[in-house]
């Protein structure tokens, strides 16, 4: 379906079963506002509207009643820094350099400025914009990298996840974090726009603040008129799982449950927000997550219910996740099982509002054909897979066409844990070529249980090889922003102190706490 052509009162009109949707464009007054809910390392099974049988998400449980709940959506890596990239560019991460792995904190790289956001775009059209939460796409040497350079008018967030730290208590009143982190960084530091505001972040009240932030915001812009984006990227569920006194012991799935109970909380705040300012109505709502979850964390991690491994792999419980598209009056609640992509949301949002995108490629599909259409049908007939740590001379992993999938290369890693009790799982299975592709139905078998003979499906094999070379000879890969690394630039409140990096330790105002460390605080020359 072709996306259609803008005008200055142009409106798309759907009726869904006498359920009539107006898809405005550039009428300023009715334009939609705009909040993704972005989840981290939530699987496909960890939710209890798909079927943990004892999680408790009761907002997102509403959320999905009231939305479009997706059961083939996707993430594009089975990592989180990469599929932040594609989620804001509309574009696999390969080509915005967003590759191998994931940015630590000595990171001097980031998204590229010559990407450009979805903010950015809507930016254009008469928005503000804001991001609450993790950022992971860079902070840079002098924070060049930080969201208020990348078209967002203001953000309050921890910049990447929070085991990328010492860990310290992470469960009230003051447990430990049951995790083994990163201490040979820098505290974990919480930004207010561009200034570090708290180091190490106070986990046990982030939740409330990450919260207040975001609804504020939201009670704000609804009184001024105007359209708004914003962009709330939890730290939730990414270990170290942590839990305030609200949520600590508040359900029966331990640890994890915890930690989404707060994250589902928080989601029923902003949520609540828009209804008590009256824009519920008017504003376009997406839920869903950065990839599969981490199996090796194990009693303490999440679930890919019945899909293939998790975290860091490119099998479906890598890179499968779950998807919620909610606007009242112009979505039709239910299900789908189109096939869709996060990066998908980017060129979606421009033809909302009738926005120009970027003269780059857009991988990225208009959904409206799933979300307004009467007849729901995506115009997306392929994705491809990469690993956690892609190679220009590997190229894709797997390729999905239709319902089908093509393994052209498989390997476990580390996130899907090393006691897997499938071995095609942990990081000992070795990068492994095959040929022909290993093809699955994922309609049929959506666990890749049960390899199909490719001598009865030679059609399907010749058409995901040609996409399969396709697609690794046409991409173009950019610089890697991952391969440098310069300590001094970690984020520190008390630039050139000693002893680094213990000394990089301040309160909400900046200032040392107490004098732990004052009587060894040194510039360095």
């Amino acid at each position: 379906m072709a996306a259609p052509s803008v005008g200055v009162l142009s409106l798309r009109l759907f009726v869904l079963a006498g359920f009539v949707t107006l898809y405005p464009r550039t009428l300023a007054a009715t334009l939609p506002n705009i909040v993704v809910l972005f989840a981290d390392d939530l699987g496909y099974g960890d939710l209890e509207i798909y079927g943990h049988p004892t999680s408790s998400s009761p907002n997102i449980n509403e959320l999905a009643l009231g939305g479009l709940r997706f059961t083939q959506f996707y993430s594009t890596s089975p990592v989180c820094s990469p599929s932040r990239a594609s989620l804001l560019t509309g574009r696999y991460q390969t080509r915005s350099g967003i590759w191998p792995g994931v940015l630590v904190p000595d990171c001097t790289g980031g998204l590229p400025s010559n990407e450009t956001t979805i903010a950015e775009l809507l930016k254009k059209q008469g928005y503000t914009t804001s991001i609450v939460g993790k950022w992971h796409l860079g902070v840079g040497t002098n924070n060049e990298h930080l969201p208020l350079n990348h078209g967002f008018d203001s953000y309050f967030g921890v910049p990447y996840s929070h085991d990328m730290c010492p860990c310290r208590t992470c469960f009230y009143p003051n447990d430990t974090c049951y995790n083994d982190c990163d201490p040979q960084y820098s505290n974990c530091p919480l930004f207010q726009n561009s200034t570090l505001v708290e180091q190490p972040v106070d986990l046990l009240t982030l939740d409330e603040r990450y919260s207040q932030h975001a609804t504020s915001w939201i009670a704000e812009k609804a009184t001024q008129n105007a359209p708004f984006f914003l962009y709330l990227a939890f730290q939730h569920t990414h270990h170290p799982q942590y839990a305030s006194k609200q949520f600590r012991n508040s359900t029966l799935r331990g640890m994890f449950g915890d930690s989404l109970a707060a994250l589902d909380w928080t989601v029923g705040q902003v949520m609540k927000q828009l209804q008590d300012s009256g824009i519920m109505d008017n504003t376009f709502v997406f839920f869903t997550s950065d990839n599969g979850p981490s199996l090796r964390n194990e009693n303490r991690g999440g679930n890919a219910g019945l899909l293939k491994c998790g975290k860091g792999t490119t099998y479906e419980g890598g890179m499968r996740v779950p998807g919620i598209a909610h606007w009242p009056g112009h979505i039709k609640p239910g299900r789908t099982t189109e096939l869709a992509s996060i990066m998908d949301l980017y060129p979606t949002i421009a033809n909302l509002v009738g926005a120009t995108m970027p003269n780059v490629t857009i991988d990225g599909i208009d959904m409206a054909p799933i979300l307004f259409s009467d007849t729901p049908k995506s115009r997306r007939e392929s994705f491809f897979y990469y690993f956690t740590f892609p190679d220009p001379n590997v190229g894709v992993y797997a390729v999905r066409y239709k319902q089908y999938k093509a393994h052209f290369y498989t390997q476990g890693e580390g996130n899907s844990d090393a006691k897997n009790h499938d071995p095609d799982c942990r990081p000992s299975a070795k990068l492994t070529r095959h040929d022909p592709p290993l093809l699955y139905d994922l309609h049929v078998d959506p666990s890749e249980q049960f390899a199909l003979n490719t001598t009865e499906y030679q059609d399907i094999v010749k058409k995901t090889t040609q996409l399969y070379n396709e697609i690794n000879a046409n991409m173009e890969w950019g610089a890697s922003q991952l391969a440098n690394h310069d300590t001094p630039s970690e984020p520190c409140c008390n630039k050139g102190c000693t002893p680094f990096p213990e000394c990089c330790h301040c309160g909400k105002d900046g200032r040392l706490i107490g004098n732990k460390y004052s009587s060894k605080v040194n510039r360095l020359k």
